[in-house]
């Protein structure tokens, strides 16, 4: 068994940018609490804006709980803002190096989002949202995922320090680098 394949396929249920049918996919699984996670975020967004329809870009929640105790409930947040259709902001908020994600911050980070925020604290509490956090916890463990960024490329595992010019090196029509 290949240890090193993502075991959940990408599809419709996943927080994604870009087409599925996009030549390049490039899943990562990461933790709102995780610096390492806030270092690769303008990786990805400078990847998503370059490539456009060449790269599908999912992110699935991996919170390490037991170093990370506020990831879940960052997760959630997120999840929460996906049910007002702002999930892309409230991920790149939560990574945005705002410190400690308390509930006072999440709260505060939904309301510069201008979410509605009755809806919102709401939603924090409805199992299905963690239900999915979970289930994208599961996934990864089924992909042998142990911490956070962690990353496929087209389904194989990306290994070592993560930037944009390995990234860029497995994209489609990349040229030469400079």
């Amino acid at each position: 068994m290949n240890r090193s394949m993502l075991k959940i396929p990408v599809s419709e249920a996943d927080h994604r940018q870009g087409p599925l049918s996009a030549p390049v996919t490039l899943v990562e699984y990461g933790d709102y609490e995780c610096p390492h996670c806030a270092a690769a975020l303008p990786i990805t967004e400078r990847l998503v804006e370059e490539f456009g329809a060449k790269v599908c870009f999912v992110f699935r929640h991996f919170p390490l709980m037991n170093i990370h105790p506020r990831a879940k409930l960052a997760a959630i947040a997120a999840e929460a803002a996906d049910q007002q259709n702002r999930f892309w902001a409230m991920h790149r908020s939560l990574l945005g190096g705002h410190g400690l994600l308390s509930i006072e911050t999440l709260f505060a980070l939904a309301r510069n989002l201008d979410l509605d925020l009755e809806k919102f604290e709401s939603d924090l509490s409805r199992p299905d949202l963690a239900q999915k956090v979970l289930a994208d916890l599961k996934g990864g463990e089924r992909s042998h995922v142990h911490g956070t960024p962690t990353f496929f490329l087209n389904g194989q595992l990306l290994e070592g320090p993560i930037n944009y010019r390995m990234f860029k090196q497995s994209m489609p029509g990349a040229g030469p680098l400079s």
